[in-house]
């Protein structure tokens, strides 16, 4: 059967026409011929060119011949891929259809009760009676007026308890005086949104769909908002879609509380399509809507989305207010921008609002974290000159930071400060933070006097402080004090955590003879089974496979966070042991357990061994795996090596960090390794590819 094909041709014709003021001339004029050909056949000859003599005309397999390569130029079977058109209104003139109500529902105003003392006074009885049905029932037997509707109403939201609440408005449908309307409803669900109760909320609305009583804005915006509180955020969505399908509008409170929902789920797409819906509808965004965005982008730390909502807030001329601010610096320092949390401090100050303490520790965060001491201490000036207030948790943040950058006067100071302070009182945690700057430095005096002293003022050691004073006192050599530490944190309560025994184990590994024994005794009771490895390490008759077993079922029963210092101990304790093979296994272990991931790099140009994760024997252990394996390369010639070699060791920024630049590079002199250190780089040795090649062919690639 013959296809059918559909065309418009354009046909020039030329037909005389006479003017009606001059002669008759020629003029063109263009024709749409549509050709449906459903048969096999096609006219033979067809003249379409009224002047022109008869001549022969292509047949119409010719004439469509161009057109296949324009729209026929698919596979018979492969779909067409269509961009998405753009929606358009079919009626322009009409607005776009809202999706919230740009004005709150009007609340049913109060009826004037002459008798509104008694009323009130009978419903504090209520409140402070008891909770048993019999003391209620008691109670109401003596209710000084009828329980008309607006008597019923007022008392009922009088009621502060929820559980009476519930109580007088099940005893009210009971006497059936009335019928009950949806304020009622209203009243008793914002008392049980106050206890949290949306169990109980949910069953309401169920019962006033059931009896026909009418749902209004208050009525979900109560029932939504409840949700939220108890983290119902499934249940929040579930009834804010429920209200668009009964063709109800929410108001701005709903709006803005299912956009926090939607950002506590963490649907960001779903955010950004609720605003720029209700944008469209005309609703200008509250100060609490620019907070939950704000909330939304720096969960995720985008900057660009946090630009985005400092740039509608401009222009929607919003003032931001205190919420906002603090939402906007704790999304600052999530998305790591120090400085522009630094510029907003001040653009709010600026404008007359006073920073209270969540602004401030939210700020003091963002410096600690990027190592801004001296912004921190000078916003902790700025602190006291102005009187701003400074509570407990502020000046543990602070305290905090200065451990972290190891800031001992300053902190000692603050301490100091702490201890002279009415309004804040030292904690465990302060305690903590003092034992860790004490631990990082390795001051032992001021380490144990800090401990007597908590014992007296009666302030429980946790875990933390217990490993800054094990730490403290592995430093300073003072096994006898580390272990009686430990033995009064335990008998304290203290639950000895991976931390805790990774740091015994630290210790461990720069001990020997009686001070490694006790501290072993020590690990004994924190981990046994860890100290049976450590036995089993230096017996040279454990075998390989043994120890690979035993080593796996050791970090699958250890926290990921203490699984590589746990390794790194173990290597160090091999060496320190003479046990440098061991040291080597262990070492392949933890490389294929996922323990040293980015250990080397490469690329055409260089190669790279990255130890600055590692202790100083696992990098030491890792340099000698590497140079050996550089070495067999050059001798079999199985691959070209790169022009630069280097290995970095990191460069510690913080002020008692040891940092394993100096131990590496006695290690590298050592084995007389053409490694040098950049003077560019901090913490990184550098070798050519010829240094390489010609101290394999010297004797010192042997020693390796």
């Amino acid at each position: 059967m013959a296809a059918k094909f559909s065309t418009a041709l354009d046909i020039h014709c030329s037909i005389p026409y006479t003017s009606d003021t001059k002669s008759s001339r020629l003029a063109i004029r263009r024709f749409t011929i549509l050709c449906n050909n459903s048969t096999s056949k096609s006219p033979k000859n067809v003249n379409l060119d009224i002047d022109s003599p008869r001549k022969q005309t292509p047949s119409l397999s010719e004439q469509l011949k161009p057109l296949t390569n324009t729209i026929l130029d698919d596979p018979p079977n492969q779909p067409r891929i269509l961009s998405k058109p753009k929606s358009t209104w079919v009626n322009p003139t009409r607005p776009k259809p809202s999706v919230l109500s740009l004005e709150r529902q009007k609340r049913s105003s109060y009826t004037y009760i002459p008798q509104i003392r008694d009323l009130k006074n009978f419903a504090r009885r209520l409140s402070e009676c008891h909770f048993s049905n019999d003391a209620f029932l008691a109670v109401l037997e003596d209710i000084p007026h009828p329980p008309t509707r607006n008597n019923a109403l007022l008392v009922l939201n009088s009621l502060r308890p929820w559980q009476k609440s519930i109580l007088f408005f099940n005893w009210i449908k009971t006497q059936n005086l009335f019928p009950l309307e949806t304020i009622f409803y209203n009243v008793v669900m914002k008392s049980l949104r106050f206890g949290r109760q949306f169990e109980l909320i949910e069953e309401l609305a169920f019962e006033m769909i059931d009896s026909g009583v009418e749902l209004d804005n208050i009525t979900y915006s109560t029932i939504i908002t409840c949700a939220k509180r108890c983290n119902l955020f499934d249940k929040a969505v579930e009834w804010f879609e429920r209200m668009y399908k009964t063709g109800l509008m929410p108001d701005e409170v709903t709006y803005s509380a299912v956009l926090d929902v939607y950002a506590q789920l963490g649907k960001v797409e779903e955010v950004m399509s609720l605003y720029e819906r209700g944008r469209s509808s005309g609703w200008t965004p509250d100060p609490v809507a620019f907070a939950v965005l704000a909330k939304v982008f720096g969960a995720a730390g985008d900057y660009d989305g946090i630009r985005f909502v400092l740039q509608e807030m401009k222009s929607l001329e919003v003032q931001p207010n205190l919420v906002v601010y603090n939402t906007l610096l704790e999304a600052m320092g999530k998305a790591g921008k120090p400085g522009l949390a630094r510029s907003l401090f001040e653009e709010m100050v600026d404008s007359g609002l006073s920073p209270d303490a969540k602004t401030l520790t939210a700020l003091i965060k963002i410096y600690g974290k990027a190592r801004w001491a001296r912004d921190a201490l000078d916003l902790w000036e700025r602190m006291k000159l102005n009187g701003w207030p400074m509570d407990f948790i502020l000046y543990n943040t602070l305290l905090s930071m200065c451990a972290d950058l190891g800031l001992e006067e300053e902190a000692e100071t603050l301490f100091d400060d702490m201890r002279k302070s009415d309004h804040c009182r030292l904690d465990s945690w302060s305690y903590t933070a003092m034992l860790n700057i004490y631990g990082s430095v390795g001051n032992a005096e001021k380490a144990m006097a800090l401990f007597e002293e908590m014992s007296k003022v009666g302030i429980p050691v946790n875990v933390m402080g217990c490993t800054c004073l094990v730490q403290c006192f592995g430093r300073a050599k003072r096994i006898d004090d580390l272990v009686k530490v430990f033995e009064v944190s335990v008998q304290r309560g203290v639950k000895p955590d991976d931390r805790l025994c990774g740091c015994l184990l630290s210790v461990v590994s720069y001990c020997k003879g009686d001070d490694a024994d006790k501290v072993l005794a020590c690990l004994q009771q924190a981990n046994p089974r860890l100290v049976t490895f450590v036995k089993m390490l230096e017996d040279e008759s454990t075998s390989y496979e043994i120890v690979k077993e035993e080593f796996r079922s050791i970090l699958t029963n250890t926290s990921d966070d203490a699984r590589r210092p746990f390794c790194n101990c173990l290597i160090d304790i091999c060496r320190n042991r003479n046990r440098a093979e061991r040291a080597h296994e262990l070492l392949y272990l933890g490389t294929v357990y996922g323990l040293y991931p980015g250990l080397h790099t490469k690329t055409p140009e260089e190669w790279r061994l990255n130890v600055r994760a590692l202790s100083v024997g696992a990098a030491q252990t890792a340099f000698e795996e590497w140079m050996r394996t550089l070495a067999r390369i050059v001798q079999s010639e199985e691959e070209q090596l790169p022009e630069v070699l280097s290995a970095n060791t990191g460069a510690g920024t913080h002020k008692f960090s040891q940092g394993l630049a100096n131990a590496f590079a006695s290690h590298v002199e050592k084995l007389a390794a053409p490694f040098k250190q950049s003077e560019e780089k901090a913490g990184f040795f550098i070798a050519t590819r010829e240094d390489v090649v010609s101290w394999v062919q010297s004797k010192a690639a042997a020693a390796v």
